[in-house]
């Protein structure tokens, strides 16, 4: 079968045996599947992983269980143990002995198939089509804040990063009922989502008196009111410190971007003003689910390009290109 496999130099399409059926696994044909931010930090060296690319999918199961075997299917991507305390206590995200598909240990979904756990799987409403399921995992990640910080109506809300998935986080605080500020460097991404009702801001220059003195403004700093609720989601390792200083006292910061390479991070703002930081990561496909089916959330409007298997490569460069949303690639 053809397979995006990243060898720790090159990203290319290859051929490699197909995955076979073991206990608990289904192997599942791909239909359609997505490029993230985190598989472009994979290509620059996050997570040590080799093998193939991918974590965002929608296919049909060909082989496993005869219950789930010609379903349209998405799957959940850490593959736990089941066994452990932490997945007894129902966090087999954080198993310690898990593999994760196309980032860690496991072969991902920029493949024509692809092995997953038969606990992972989630069949697909069919009023949901390919190109929105395979937001699923995603869409996800962003209801995982609400798994973890409470949203209560009113709650002010900074969403910094104008990618697929910031997009997708203002979108869901909006509708828990936050007011929500998205703050992005790309106006055209931004204006997807006031055509929702979200307002928005773009990054421009750093406000006076955070620069060294006699320093030239610099762009991508923040000027704005601090928010009870800051999200940062720009992918870059400079977020953080704007992140905090955007966070009122007492306030809330949820980090979501995976960066490879270190950041610099001061901590006393963070006792001084007595931040709560919230580390996030994936969620639970239910509420995505639902929202998908009910169209509460627009992920349509996040597609920028669709490539066929045989150029994934090609994709990925897509993928990373400046102003880019979500690259598809389909079979």
């Amino acid at each position: 079968m053809r397979a995006l496999v990243w060898d720790g130099t090159v990203a290319r399409v290859v051929d490699r045996e197909p995955p076979s059926t073991t206990a608990g696994m289904a192997v599942v044909e791909v239909r359609c599947a997505g490029i993230c931010n985190t598989d472009l930090e994979i290509v620059r060296g996050y997570m040590g992983f080799h093998g193939t690319l991918g974590h965002e999918f929608v296919g049909d199961v060909v082989d496993g269980p005869a219950a789930w075997r010609g379903r349209r299917v998405v799957g959940e991507i850490n593959f736990a143990c089941g066994r452990c305390s932490t997945c007894a206590r129902g966090l087999g995200r954080h198993c310690p002995a898990r593999t994760v598909m196309g980032i860690v240990g496991a072969d991902g979904a920029l493949a024509e198939r692809v092995a997953v756990p038969v606990a992972n799987l989630h069949a697909v409403d069919d009023r949901i089509d390919d190109e929105e399921a395979v937001f699923t995992e995603p869409l996800a990640a962003a209801f995982a804040i609400l798994e973890q910080v409470r949203v209560a109506p009113g709650t002010s809300a900074l969403v910094f990063g104008d990618g697929k998935l910031g997009l997708l986080i203002a979108q869901v605080l909006q509708q828990a009922g936050a007011r929500v500020l998205a703050v992005g460097k790309h106006e055209e991404k931004l204006a997807l989502l006031r055509a929702r009702g979200i307002a928005t801001e773009l990054l421009l220059a750093e406000a006076a008196g955070e620069a060294d003195a006699g320093a030239a403004p610099r762009r991508g700093a923040w000027a704005g009111e601090p928010a009870e609720l800051v999200v940062e989601a720009t992918g870059s390792a400079e977020g953080f410190a704007r992140a905090v200083r955007a966070t009122r006292p007492r306030g809330t910061l949820v980090l979501k971007s995976t960066v490879a390479g270190l950041s610099s991070v001061h901590l006393a703002e963070l006792v001084v003003h007595e931040i709560t930081v919230v580390g996030s990561r994936c969620g639970l496909f239910e509420p995505a689910l639902r929202a998908l089916e009910d169209r509460s959330i627009d992920v349509r409007s996040l597609v920028s390009a669709r490539l066929p298997l045989e150029r994934a490569a090609d994709a990925l460069q897509a993928a990373a290109a400046p102003g880019a949303l979500k690259v598809l690639v389909t079979r």
